[in-house]
């Protein structure tokens, strides 16, 4: 993330740079499941600026309803979810896929997902499936760290040798089940074979007894723009038998998509 941020500012002429934006967004994105409530001082050190001048971001965004805070301490309101509600709204990709999704999860019926890559999580932008209750699955806007899913993986596989090495060298693998991959020589053979078979299959590196697979979404130029995808249940059906149901379908998807992107 800090390198993609690096190459927009470089690509960015001085005059057009709003410091108080980018300062601003810094502030919201400081506060995270581990850290929901902030002290100025402690979002400051988060976003890289002083108690005072984090202080004055935090008011203001108080002022406009996204923080709320007891005095003492801030945190972020439900208003902020507006911002990913205005992407979902307006973005071309997730209406889109909107029709073709439906059509996926009544060939297969399961929940079919659209992800794609943002910094180093894969966040769902669009779903359509069967309403039933599950303990697996995402809600739109999720993010979850791309090495644990079967989209993540697939388009990790799919970087090119440099970016993967560079990928590799400044990611540190968390691990979240007894079966999560935690070694990169490992994950690097994994990401090789789902490069040759070009669909990614991933169980239980995220949560126990659940199941991904998942296909490149590319456009019409042939450049990846993000993944289609299924999470299930494992049950008593095997990742074989898994894949040979759902997969077709998958790929037969993301061919149809790929002259409107």
């Amino acid at each position: 993330m800090a390198k993609e941020k690096e190459e927009a500012a470089a690509s960015l002429e001085k005059c057009d740079w709003i410091a108080g934006l980018e300062r601003g967004i810094s502030i919201i994105e400081s506060f995270d499941d581990a850290h929901p409530r902030l002290t100025a001082s402690q979002a400051g050190q988060r976003a890289g600026m002083t108690r005072t001048a984090a202080r004055r971001y935090l008011l203001t965004l108080q002022y406009m309803g996204y923080v709320a805070s007891d005095g003492k301490l801030f945190w972020l309101t439900p208003r902020v979810l507006r911002l990913g509600q205005s992407y979902v709204e307006s973005a071309r990709l997730p209406r889109i896929a909107q029709p073709f999704l439906q059509r996926a999860s009544a060939g297969t019926q399961e929940v079919v997902y659209l992800s794609v890559m943002d910094g180093d999580d894969v966040v769902c932008i669009a779903r359509n499936g069967p309403n039933r209750s599950m303990s697996i699955g995402y809600v739109l806007g999720s993010r979850v760290p791309a090495q644990v899913t079967a989209s993540g993986t697939l388009m990790l596989a799919l970087l090119s040798d440099a970016e993967l090495d560079r990928w590799m060298a400044t990611h540190e693998l968390a691990v979240f089940t007894s079966h999560t991959i935690a070694s990169k020589d490992r994950l690097r053979l994994e990401l090789m074979r789902i490069r040759a078979q070009c669909f990614s299959l991933s169980e239980q590196q995220l949560d126990l007894h659940s199941r991904g697979i998942a296909v490149p979404l590319r456009d019409r130029r042939g450049d990846l723009v993000g993944a289609l995808n299924i999470t299930m249940p494992m049950g008593q059906e095997s990742g074989e038998a898994a894949v040979k149901r759902v997969l077709p379908v998958l790929c037969e998807t993301a061919q149809a998509m790929r002259n409107l992107i």
